[in-house]
């Protein structure tokens, strides 16, 4: 049994050396994860139902429980309520919007959109939302212990001196401090593929994003002096061994920033970061240097020899490269405070209990959090600023900035660093990959999910590969689910000789795969909605959470709006049009050959399946090629369709390809289809036995969408 290795041993491996212990005055002009509270006199706060956590979860977990008529304290370790959603999560993961009911919708109705709000947008909806309710929220309230009697929790006190009892509580916290408090089961990191019999469990997933963020499969030295290992490894690279392919380990996916971008007058340009040092990004200046053909998309990419660096549009900016604002390895102690080394093939037993004090635990995230913050601060300033960095590239970059309407009180930088995985509590069910597949469906729902089955990657290491010693990502993977399914009740409640009064809707206990699936924010709040109403009816009822009646919890929860089956989730109004109705030759977007972030439409409406659009990026990574065996040389119209809007691109490149040649032209989206409102003529050309037409999306000024392209014949 390897040794487990305390914070303070650890320090070293995982934390700059820039941050030093008691000197962190300088981090509050970029915002805090910690703020120390100051004694005061001791106080009793009673309620109904204590939420801590000032997480999406938590908000719709308490107004719900007020609304039930019950008196809820709300309280947030930090300044903020929202969690991701207000601190710079607004490209929302939705898997599937017919699938959002309840609460959840009722906050995306009211905010006008589910993708795309401003983060400030979302912190005051919840803000009022919560004043609606008659919830009282507490701000920085950092949990300092709780008191247990006969396998409850009685009550919890905050470092500021106040002990808060109540009957019923909600962890909403990101990382289950409240559960491990409480000394509920719980696990940190990967479970090996026996565990639950789980084919993307564990390490090197044989089914996983391939070649994707692998440094385009190029032979990277990852050594100071490429060639020469006694040089040492480059920074950002884990010295510790990897484990052999379907073991366990204590790791867990990569947490960033997820930042607020603009291209418009008053940006605020990527900062220097306090201690900086381009010899973080030594790694990447090699990968951006190596081979001319890697194009650097600044996107999401899929094909080869693409890759980020890092994702930049207008708002909600993503991890999206082998090198990217993803810090890699940097956070294996957050969630406990503990990180034991090396692999295993047996699941081990389920921790409990605190392993370092609060004080101590609170005090090492700060490290981490700041740390993070140098990271990707000096990342996005290396990439604006380095000499190293192609001039193309480094343009581009520099086209961006920080949004000087969000964030005001932090530097412009987010509040929230996006934790994408802490502790997951381990309880009488766990939601495994079967659930998300649908090959094992539970009935006791309380609420669906439907994003991909996605872990961001867990490590980054050496290895040996075509004779060649190089580096590798490991961890990531993304795999659809077939359908939204359900979440069971028992994943968001301990097991009964644990504690009988505790709901945890966002580390519920699930593996690391299914985790992947639900930890999405509107999920969330679908199961925060579902643990505030718990709450209310197991006081009303005076029991257990364990033995409250399913049937009616159920019909409750559906009188929330909340979706509880697949088969109860709205059918979309569609009024697509069949290609067999259509005269000519048709080539639906759905058989093109797609190159970058393409994404599918949920609106009901185009030609065949609908339509998708390239998310306004405006990068030119993104390509959709129509191609067709015609049935005779000669003239043909080619003709486009697409649905107008007024945030469509106005120069969208259309290549032809002919039999004279190529000609490009630029179609304006924002203009109503000519031809019948569907189509749009770019022209008369001569093919001989293929016609080819590409779409791309190469310094477009708005939305590019793709449907459909059309060859009518034309007589000579």
């Amino acid at each position: 049994m390897q040794r487990l290795l305390h914070s303070s041993l650890l320090f070293a491996c995982f934390i700059s050396a820039f941050i030093c212990a008691g000197d962190l005055a300088w981090c509050d002009e970029n915002g805090l994860h910690y703020y120390r509270s100051a004694a005061r006199e001791p106080k009793q706060i009673e309620c109904d139902v204590a939420v801590y956590g000032g997480t999406p979860a938590g908000v719709t977990a308490a107004i719900q429980a007020a609304r039930m008529g019950r008196k809820v304290v709300f309280l947030s370790f930090n300044r903020h309520v929202g969690g991701l959603s207000s601190g710079g999560l607004t490209s929302t993961d939705v898997g599937n919007k017919a699938a959002i009911g309840g609460m959840a919708m009722e906050f995306y109705n009211r905010v006008g959109k589910v993708r795309d709000f401003r983060p400030s947008e979302a912190e005051l909806l919840f803000l009022e939302m919560l004043e609606e309710a008659g919830v009282a929220v507490l701000f920085e309230r950092c949990l300092d212990s709780v008191a247990l009697e006969n396998g409850r929790l009685v009550s919890m006190t905050m470092e500021t001196g106040e002990t808060i009892t109540a009957a019923m509580f909600v962890d909403s916290t990101y990382e289950g401090d409240l559960l491990a408090a409480a000394n509920v089961s719980y696990c940190v990191g990967r479970e090996p593929v026996g565990a639950y019999d789980e084919s993307l469990a564990g390490q090197w997933q044989k089914l996983s994003w391939k070649d994707v963020y692998q440094f385009c499969r190029l032979p990277i030295s990852p050594y100071v002096e490429p060639g020469d290992p006694k040089s040492g490894l480059l920074s950002e690279i884990a010295s510790e061994l990897p484990g052999k392919a379907g073991e366990g380990d204590y790791r867990v996916q990569a947490y960033n920033f997820r930042i607020f971008l603009t291209e418009k007058p008053g940006k605020v340009p990527f900062p220097r970061p306090h201690g900086y040092d381009a010899g973080r990004f030594a790694l990447l200046s090699r990968f951006l240097n190596f081979d001319p053909p890697v194009q650097w998309a600044l996107n999401y990419t899929t094909t080869a020899m693409t890759d980020g660096p890092v994702q930049m549009r207008n708002g909600d900016s993503n991890n999206a490269g082998s090198f990217s604002s993803d810090y890699v390895g940097g956070n294996f102690l957050w969630p406990d405070g503990t990180y034991e080394a090396g692999s295993f093939s047996e699941l081990p037993p389920a921790k409990r209990g605190l392993p370092i004090p609060f004080s101590e635990l609170y005090e090492l995230r700060e490290r981490i959090f700041q740390d993070h913050v140098n990271y990707q601060q000096g990342l996005m300033y290396f990439l604006a600023n380095d000499e190293r960095v192609p001039d193309k590239l480094q343009d581009r970059v520099n086209a961006f900035g920080l949004d000087p309407d969000e964030f005001q009180d932090s530097g412009y930088w987010p509040h929230q660093l996006y934790i994408r995985e802490g502790r997951r509590m381990v309880s009488e069910y766990v939601m495994t990959q079967k659930n998300c597949e649908s090959k094992k469906v539970v009935n006791d729902s309380v609420g669906l999910a439907a994003y991909a089955m996605d872990s961001h990657f867990c490590q980054r290491v050496v290895v040996e590969e075509n004779g060649k010693t190089t580096v590798r990502n490991e961890g990531g993977f993304g795999v659809s689910c077939p359908r939204p399914y359900p979440v069971s009740y028992r994943s968001i409640i301990p097991k009964r000789e644990e504690c009988e009064n505790l709901l945890v809707p966002v580390c519920l206990s699930a593996s690391h795969v299914a985790y992947g699936s639900i930890r999405m924010e509107p999920v969330f709040m679908i199961l925060g909605q579902s643990a505030g109403t718990a709450a209310a009816l197991a006081i009303d009822g005076g029991v257990a959470l364990q033995d409250l009646d399913y049937e009616e919890l159920k019909a409750k929860l559906k009188a929330g709006g909340q979706l509880l089956d697949y088969a109860e989730m709205p059918k979309p109004i569609t009024n697509f049009t069949a290609i067999d109705s259509l005269e000519g030759i048709v080539i639906d977007e759905t058989n093109a050959l797609l190159n970058g972030s393409w994404t599918k439409s949920s609106l009901g409406i185009g030609i065949h399946e609908g339509y998708q659009h390239d998310g306004n990026t405006r990068d030119g990574g993104a390509t959709a090629e129509f191609s067709t065996d015609l049935p005779s040389p000669g003239k043909y119209e080619v003709q486009i369709a697409y649905n107008k809007n007024v945030n469509r691109a106005t120069n969208v490149p259309v290549k032809i390809t002919h039999a004279d040649g190529n000609e490009e032209v630029k179609l304006n989206q924002r203009q109503t289809p000519k031809i019948n409102g569907q189509f749009t003529s770019v022209g008369i050309f001569r093919f001989e036995k293929v016609g080819k037409v590409t779409i791309s999306n190469r310094d477009t000024d708005g939305f590019v969408i793709i449907d459909a392209v059309r060859w009518l014949p034309k007589s000579e």
